[in-house]
């Protein structure tokens, strides 16, 4: 391995850890050069900011997870019939804990990458997953919405962004979860076992019905 191909991993990996233990907004490009043992120029060189890092740590998971989802939902819209919402959601099992072979607990480091994301307002990070994987989340969003036809659009941009909310609070907690129902109901649960019992929980909040009240000042709201 190159020095240069070295170092790069060094900040990737340093930077990856801090991100996801801190956030992005509270990890400083001088606490990423000092884990990673390399001077601040080594980051502006390999990187050229702090935006492009952050998108660089998020690339190594995308760039293995995205082709291997867009493969599997071409074969799923290739059906003749609507899928079933659960077996939509199952699609993203395998892809997720095959993270786990690009870094060590990858899929809860991804996941947990992915919803600091949100709440750290980091704008560009829309833009970079959209412009390079925008086709692949397209699919995703049609396959759901063949499934779930009742759902206008904006109940379903609402709930996917809700499900989302909930994979990556459960992966951020899964080993305390594990913990709790071996301690409490005997239940030993790796996290393929997690994702399992999240997947009907998803389906079944995605999918359902909408409701609609009527406010008391005669507005009419719809309640996703």
């Amino acid at each position: 391995m190159s020095v240069k191909v070295n170092t790069q991993l060094k900040i990737l990996d340093a930077a990856q850890n801090l991100f996801a233990e801190a956030g992005f907004n509270d990890t400083s490009l001088r606490q990423i050069t000092t884990k990673a043992e390399v001077n601040l120029a080594s980051v502006n060189y390999h990187f050229g900011s702090k935006k492009e890092l952050i998108q660089a740590v998020l690339q190594r998971y995308l760039q293995v997870l995205m082709p291997r989802l867009d493969h599997e939902f071409v074969q799923l819209l290739a059906k003749t019939q609507p899928n079933s919402l659960p077996d939509i959601l199952a699609v993203f099992v395998k892809p997720l804990l095959e993270l786990n072979h690009v870094q060590r607990k990858g899929t809860r480091t991804f996941l947990q990458l992915l919803g600091r994301g949100y709440t750290d307002v980091q704008g560009h990070l829309r833009w970079f997953i959209n412009h390079h994987y925008g086709q692949t989340l397209d699919k995703f969003v049609l396959l759901v919405q063949q499934s779930c036809p009742h759902l206008p659009a904006s109940v379903l941009f609402w709930r996917l962004h809700f499900s989302l909310g909930s994979i990556v609070f459960t992966m951020a907690s899964n080993d305390a979860l594990a913990e709790i129902a071996l301690a409490d109901f005997n239940e030993s649960v790796d996290i393929e076992g997690v994702i399992a019992r999240l997947i009907p929980y998803l389906a079944a909040a995605i999918a359902a019905p909408v409701l609609t009240n009527v406010m008391p000042t005669g507005v009419t709201q719809t309640v996703a």
